[in-house]
C-alpha cells in the first residue's frame, strides 16, 4: 500500500509540476506579448511622427515647386546663393546665419539649370517654414536632390553647408541610395543602419522619404533621429529577469545588452548576439507572424516579438526559461513535501489499523482454518463485529457447519463408491477396446485408400507407357523386310544383275535406312519398357511406404534431390506429354541429403499429377508447369511447383488438404491429404498459395536439409 501511495505522490508531483509549468509558461508568454506590444507601440511613435512629417513636408514642397515661377526662382536663387571660389554654390556668407537659416550646398561638379534652381528655392522656402517646427523632436531636417545638391536646417552645426568640401558627394551614402527608384520602387520611407554621428558622437538613424512629381524623382526629405533615449529605455526598462533587443529585419542589431552567456567557445560576443538574433528571425519568418510570443528551445528562452511600424524594426523581449521552470519546481517541491508527510501519517495510521483491526482477527480465522483441516469443526470466532471481518467470521462458521455436514454425507457415500468404480472401470475397458478396433479399421481403410490412390497414379503412367510402346511396335515397318526378302528370292538367279539395275541400286540404301529405323524404334520401345519396369518398382515401394505406417520409421538414405524431381517428372512424363504441358525447371544442384526417398517421391508424383489436371482448362499452347528446387534457409530445402491452371478459390485454401476433399468430379481427395501427412513425417511442411480462380496455384514443400557427411 505504501508503494502505491508513493507512486500516487510521485505522479501527483509530476502532474503538479507539468500543470504549474504549463500555467506559468502560458502566463509568461502572455505577459511578454503584452509587454512587447505596449513597448513597440510606445517606441514607434517617433518613427511614425517622422513619416507623418515627411508626408506633410513633401506635399508642401510639391505645391511650392508647382506654384513657383521660373523667373521668381531664378531671382531668389541669385539673391540667396553664390558660387564660391572653389566652384561650389553655397549661401552668401555676408547674410547667412546657420542657427536660423537653411544652408545650401551644390558640389562644383554638378551643373545647375533652371529646373534645379526652381527646386532648390522651393525647398529652401519650405524647409525654412517647417525646419524650426521639426526641431522640437528631430535634431535636423535636410533635402537632397537626385543630382546630389542639398539643403539642411541644423542649428546645432550652423556652418555645416559652408564647410563641406567642394567635391563632397552623397552618391554612396545609404540614405541617398535608398531613395533611388530602382532601390525603392514603392517610394516609401526608408531607415538607414544605426551609426554614430561624427559631430555629436551620438547614435542616430536617418529616415528618408523620396518625392516624385508626375512620375519623376525630384527630391527627398530626411531626418536624423537620435536613438540614445530609445536605446537607454530598451536596455534599462525591462521585465524582471528579462532583457530587450531591437534589431532590423536583416538581423542588424540596433540595441542589445552585453550577453556573454550566449557566446559559444571561440565566438566573439557580437557573433554570438548575431547568431542568437538569426534564430529569432528564422522563427518569426517561418511562423509568418508580425507579433507574438514563442519558445526558443535551443537557447532555453521565451521570446516575444513585435514589429515597430514605420522603421520595420523588431522589438523583442527575451526571458530565460529557467525563470518559469524554477517557479514550477518550487511548487512541485511543496507538493512533494506535503505528499511525503501525508504518506508517513498514512503509513502510521495504516500500521495501527492493520495490527488492531485486521491482523488479530485474521490470525484467529487462520487458527480456526488449521483446526478444521485437522478435523475439528467446533471453532470459536468473534461474530459480533459488524464490519467485513465480522461478516467473514460468520460466513466461516457457516462454512464449517456445512463442511461437517458434507463430511458425514461423504462418509456414507464412500461406502458404495468402490463397487461403482469397479463397474464403471469395466465399462470403460470395453468401450476402449471397441474404440481401438474402430480406429484400427479406420486407419487400415485410410492406408488402403492412399495405397490405391498412389498406385493408381503410377499405373496410369504404366498404362500410358505400355500403350505408347504398343503403338511403336505396331508402327514398326517389319513388312518392308518381308517385301525385300521376297524381291531378293524372286531375283535369286540373277541377283548380281538385279543389284546393278535401277531398282536394285536403291535396295541397299533402303535396307540401311530400314535397319536404322528399326534400331531407333527398338530403342524407344526398350526405353518405354524401362519406364514400365521403373513404375512397377515404384508401385512396390508405395505399398512398402504405406505398410511402414504401422511399423517403426524407415531408415533414411542418401538422395540427390534434383534427380528425384526428375524421376517424378519421368513417372508423369506420358501424361504430361499427352496433356501438352510445357516444363520449366530451376533446380539448384545440392549435395546428397538424408531423407525417405520413396515417401518424398510419392509427394512429388502427387503434386505433378494434380498440376497436370489443373491445366486442362488452359489452352494447350499456354500450359506451363514451373518446378524450382533451392535452399530456403541453412537447415531447410524448398521445392515449389507452380502451374498457371484453374487456380483455387480463397474459401477452398483452408480445406485443400482435408481427407476426402477434391474439386474434380473424378477425384477422391486422398492425394493431397496423404502428401501433407507424408511431409509432416519427413519433418517438413506442404503449403499452397493461389491468387484465386484462373490465376494458377503454387504448392511449396519444405523438408529438413541434412547433407550427407563425408565418410558416412
Amino acid at each position: 500500500m505504501g508503494v502505491r501511495i508513493a507512486v500516487v505522490i510521485v505522479l501527483s508531483t509530476l502532474f503538479s509540476y507539468l500543470h504549474m509549468f504549463h500555467t506559468l509558461r502560458t502566463e509568461a508568454l502572455e505577459t511578454l506579448e503584452r509587454h512587447v506590444a505596449e513597448r513597440a507601440t510606445r517606441e514607434e511613435a517617433i518613427f511614425q511622427l517622422a513619416e507623418d512629417n515627411h508626408a506633410a513636408f513633401n506635399r508642401a514642397l510639391a505645391e511650392r515647386i508647382r506654384s513657383l515661377a521660373q523667373e521668381e526662382a531664378d531671382a531668389r536663387f541669385e539673391r540667396l546663393f553664390v558660387r564660391h571660389p572653389d566652384g561650389s554654390i553655397r549661401n552668401r556668407p555676408e547674410s547667412f546665419d546657420g542657427t536660423r537659416q537653411v544652408g545650401l550646398f551644390v558640389p562644383r561638379y554638378v551643373p545647375v539649370d533652371g529646373w534645379m534652381r526652381r527646386r532648390l528655392v522651393a525647398g529652401y522656402e519650405v524647409l525654412s517654414q517647417y525646419g524650426p517646427a521639426f526641431l522640437v523632436r528631430f535634431k535636423d531636417t535636410f533635402i537632397t536632390l537626385p543630382e546630389q545638391p542639398g539643403l539642411i536646417y541644423w542649428p546645432e552645426r550652423p556652418t555645416y553647408s559652408q564647410e563641406a568640401p567642394a567635391e563632397a558627394s552623397v552618391a554612396d551614402t545609404e540614405y541617398f541610395l535608398s531613395t533611388l527608384p530602382e532601390n525603392n520602387p514603392r517610394r516609401e520611407t526608408r531607415w538607414t543602419s544605426v551609426y554614430k554621428e561624427q559631430v555629436s558622437g551620438r547614435w542616430v538613424t536617418v529616415a528618408t522619404t523620396p518625392l516624385d512629381m508626375d512620375g519623376r524623382y525630384v527630391a527627398s526629405v530626411s531626418h536624423d533621429i537620435l536613438l540614445e533615449e530609445l536605446m537607454a529605455r530598451t536596455l534599462g526598462d525591462h521585465l524582471p529577469s528579462a532583457y530587450n533587443v531591437i534589431f532590423r529585419e536583416d538581423g542588424q542589431i540596433i540595441a542589445h545588452p552585453e550577453l556573454d552567456l550566449k557566446r559559444a567557445p571561440g565566438q566573439s560576443n557580437a557573433e554570438a548576439q548575431e547568431a542568437h538574433l538569426r534564430g529569432i528571425l528564422e522563427h518569426v519568418k517561418s511562423a509568418g507572424v508580425r507579433q507574438g510570443a514563442f519558445a526558443l528551445p535551443e537557447y532555453g528562452e521565451y521570446v516575444a516579438v513585435a514589429r515597430m511600424r514605420g522603421t520595420g524594426w523588431f522589438f523583442a523581449t527575451i526571458q530565460p526559461e529557467h525563470v518559469v521552470t524554477q517557479a514550477a519546481l518550487r511548487a512541485a517541491r511543496i507538493v512533494l513535501l506535503l505528499g511525503v508527510l501525508s504518506l508517513m501519517l498514512e503509513l502510521a495510521i495504516a500500521y495501527w489499523v492493520l495490527g488492531e483491526q485486521i491482523t488479530r482477527p485474521l490470525l484467529g480465522i487462520t487458527q480456526a482454518t488449521a483446526r478444521i483441516a485437522a478435523g475439528e469443526f467446533k471453532v470459536e470466532l468473534d461474530i459480533q463485529r459488524q464490519d467485513e471481518l465480522g461478516q467473514l467470521a460468520r460466513a466461516f462458521r457457516v462454512m464449517a457447519d456445512r463442511i461437517q455436514h458434507r463430511e458425514e454425507e461423504l462418509r456414507v457415500a464412500n461406502e458404495g463408491l468402490e463397487q461403482r468404480v469397479d463397474e464403471r472401470t469395466q465399462e470403460l475397458k470395453e468401450v476402449h477396446q471397441q474404440l481401438v478396433q474402430t480406429a484400427r479399421r479406420t486407419g487400415m481403410a485410410e492406408i488402403a485408400t492412399n495405397v490405391l490412390h498412389n498406385v493408381g497414379n503410377v499405373l496410369n503412367s504404366v498404362y500410358t507407357s505400355s500403350q505408347v510402346a504398343k503403338e511403336r511396335v505396331t508402327e514398326m515397318r517389319l513388312e518392308q523386310v518381308t517385301r525385300v526378302a521376297t524381291m531378293l528370292q524372286e531375283r535369286q538367279s540373277d541377283l548380281a544383275a538385279f543389284l546393278q539395275d535401277e531398282r536394285g541400286r536403291h535396295l541397299l540404301p533402303f535396307l540401311n535406312k530400314l535397319g536404322q529405323n528399326l534400331v531407333d524404334e527398338r530403342r524407344e520401345v526398350v526405353s518405354l519398357l524401362d519406364d514400365v519396369g521403373r513404375y512397377s518398382e515404384h508401385i512396390g515401394e508405395i505399398v512398402k511406404v504405406q505398410q511402414d505406417y504401422a511399423r517403426l520409421p524407415r531408415m533414411q538414405e542418401p538422395v540427390l534431390l534434383d534427380q528425384l524431381v526428375e524421376d517424378s517428372l519421368r513417372i508423369n512424363s506420358a501424361g504430361l506429354s499427352r496433356h501438352q504441358v510445357k516444363l520449366e525447371r530451376r533446380l539448384e544442384s545440392l549435395p546428397q541429403v538424408l531423407t525417405d526417398k520413396h515417401k518424398l517421391l510419392m509427394i512429388l508424383v502427387n503434386l505433378v499429377s494434380n498440376a497436370k489436371y489443373a491445366l486442362d482448362h488452359v489452352p494447350t499452347n499456354e500450359r506451363i508447369l514451373r518446378i524450382r528446387l533451392e535452399r530456403a534457409t541453412h537447415d531447410r530445402v524448398r521445392i515449389e511447383l507452380h502451374d498457371n491452371g484453374i487456380g483455387i478459390a480463397p474459401e477452398m485454401l483452408t480445406r485443400i488438404f482435408q481427407f476426402g476433399f477434391t474439386t474434380r468430379a473424378e477425384g477422391h481427395g486422398f492425394g493431397l491429404h496423404s502428401s501433407a501427412l507424408a511431409a509432416q513425417e519427413l519433418g517438413g511442411t506442404l503449403t499452397v498459395h493461389s491468387d484465386g480462380p484462373g490465376k494458377g496455384a503454387t504448392f511449396t514443400l519444405e523438408i529438413p536439409y541434412h547433407p550427407v557427411q563425408e565418410g558416412t
